[in-house]
């Protein structure tokens, strides 16, 4: 446990669990609502937020927020009204995105290909006493908005005529949602980068959909999947000096397929059981007797 000794491995590992909470709990109404890319697209568009940021001297992770909850509006709008060109026009914001926090970040005093890399891919080293305030602060914010609205943010993301019926204002929570998804990436970019951040907001929670069958419980087990690969693969990456980002994600793979290969036997037994339940002749079979033929 000598690596707690250092000031650095003790706020990567904070912004370590703080992202192993938030970007699942976001990452369950992304997938409901069948946006499971949505975080890779904003985390495009907070490039620029980050070149910004070092253009003007200000806080990259801030300005990133801003930039990429500007940018989650705009692919709100685009869906409600882009029709047929929509996937166009996100195409230019995404790819434009990227491209302008490289261009800015290399006009920037200082700026270079090193400090892209670390907001790319994570680095450990890089995590500031700011930044980890910074990613207190947001992670805040994700939590209480995907905890203390999840009925209403749920009912959105399953059905939105349905919720539009019961009187739930549609609109403004899903531009809530893009906003804390938006939130989440500028909350992981440090540890995991940005380029990989929508992997950590998918896979637990596809994971957990292995094991679970209520929406609580799938909350519940993502959270418990990132927390525990995202600490997992900090700890990893210090030990074996490779990329953080790449270490948590890779882990997070191997969680969801550890966790198919699981549950894959646990689902044939259910269905049997219900099969004999309903009095499937091929499963319910009389002690002493053949099974019957189909």
């Amino acid at each position: 446990m000598e690596f707690l000794d250092f000031a650095f491995m003790q706020r990567a590992l904070l912004a370590a669990v703080l992202i192993g909470v938030t970007a699942p709990a976001i990452g369950i109404y992304l997938v409901q609502r069948r946006q499971a890319l949505m975080g890779d697209g904003i985390g495009h568009v907070a490039m620029t937020g980050v070149g910004l940021g070092f253009l003007l001297s200000t806080s990259p992770v801030w300005m990133a927020m801003a930039v990429s909850a500007l940018g989650a509006l705009i692919m709100e709008l685009i869906r409600w009204y882009g029709k047929t060109r929509g996937d166009i026009a996100l195409a230019m914001l995404f790819y434009g995105g990227m491209a302008g926090g490289v261009m800015l970040i290399n006009l920037a005093p200082g700026g270079s290909t090193a400090n892209l890399g670390s907001y790319l891919f994570g680095s450990l080293t890089t995590v500031s006493p700011s930044d980890v305030t910074a990613i207190c602060v947001l992670a805040a914010f994700v939590v209480l908005v995907t905890v203390g609205l999840r009925r209403q943010l749920f009912a959105v993301s399953q059905d939105e005529e349905f919720a539009r019926v019961t009187g739930l204002p549609v609109r403004a929570l899903n531009l809530l949602i893009a906003i804390t998804a938006a939130v989440t990436v500028t909350v992981a970019m440090r540890v995991v980068g940005l380029l990989l951040v929508s992997a950590l907001m998918v896979v637990p929670v596809a994971a957990a959909q292995q094991l679970t069958r209520s929406f609580r419980a799938t909350f519940v087990v993502a959270v418990a999947i990132g927390v525990v690969v995202t600490l997992g693969g900090t700890v990893t990456s210090y030990y074996q000096d490779v990329p953080p980002g790449a270490t948590i994600v890779l882990l997070t793979i191997a969680v969801f397929i550890a966790l198919t290969l699981l549950a894959t036997p646990l689902a044939r037994r259910r269905a049997r059981a219900a099969a004999a339940v309903a009095g499937d002749p091929a499963e319910c079979v009389i002690p002493g007797q053949a099974p019957a033929e189909v």
